[in-house]
């Protein structure tokens, strides 16, 4: 596998493309990624630290209402990063859209970011721990939220498993070499990161993170998660 050029800028994808539909009514008009909390769309969130650790391209999948993201976004000029778009005509699910994207994302390690996840992991450590030769992406895991109680994934030693207990969740935050989806033997147009993650157990590093994460899957999820950054915000004043 190729190795990443540690003096190359990390790129990263945000999954931007899904329908929202356990947000409705607030998605029949706004793409769930430019829901606010805290007095700023979800994406921007992302984007900002992204940024912060050093990312310079960043490219966003568009599906449902994907114009008023692009129309929002832009360039990425506000946050010092080349934005740019990977429209999907059909739903291709995640891995479907990120192996789309790959032509935009280059040959190194990438991050990917679920466009609907709030979190404040500090993504520099994984930069400052290079993934090995043999490794094709690092995720992040969460102790298991209430919607999800059984979990993904085991860790073993660092690595995922599908076998080890206790489970924890899929953040929605990974670290991933292109190849886990170029040699992926039954890559296709439309399919989910999951069942790739499933091929690679043992193989993926995977990392618990116990912090602040939020999966924002319905409104009241939104709601609450709002009031509490909102709180912190004056807390702090």
């Amino acid at each position: 596998m190729k190795q990443a050029n540690d003096n190359q800028a990390p790129a990263a994808m945000v999954l931007a493309a899904g329908f929202g539909k356990r947000m409705r009514p607030l998605t029949d008009d706004t793409p769930k990624p430019l829901l606010e909390v805290a007095g700023k769309p979800l994406i921007e969130h992302a984007l900002e630290r992204l940024a912060a650790v050093g990312v310079r391209r960043v490219v966003i999948n568009l599906g449902y209402l994907g114009e008023k993201i692009r129309a929002h976004i832009g360039s990425g000029e506000r946050w010092g990063l080349e934005v740019c778009y990977s429209v999907e005509g059909e739903p291709v699910e995640t891995a479907g859209g990120i192996l789309k994207a790959l032509p935009l994302l280059g040959d190194a390690p990438f991050f990917v970011v679920n466009g609907d996840v709030w979190c404040d992991f500090d993504l520099s450590g994984w930069l400052q721990s290079p993934l090995p030769g043999n490794c094709p992406g690092r995720l992040l895991m969460v102790p298991n939220p209430p919607h999800n109680p059984e979990g993904d994934f085991g860790i073993d030693d660092g690595l995922l498993s599908g076998s080890t207990t206790p489970r924890y969740t899929f953040s929605g935050i990974s670290w991933l070499r292109p190849e886990i989806l170029t040699d992926y033997p039954r890559r296709r147009t439309c399919f989910g990161l999951g069942e790739v993650f499933v091929h690679n157990e043992d193989r993926l590093q995977a990392e618990l993170y116990e912090g602040d994460w939020c999966d924002v899957g319905t409104p009241e999820r939104l709601q609450r998660l709002d009031a509490r950054l909102c709180g912190k915000s004056s807390g702090n004043n």
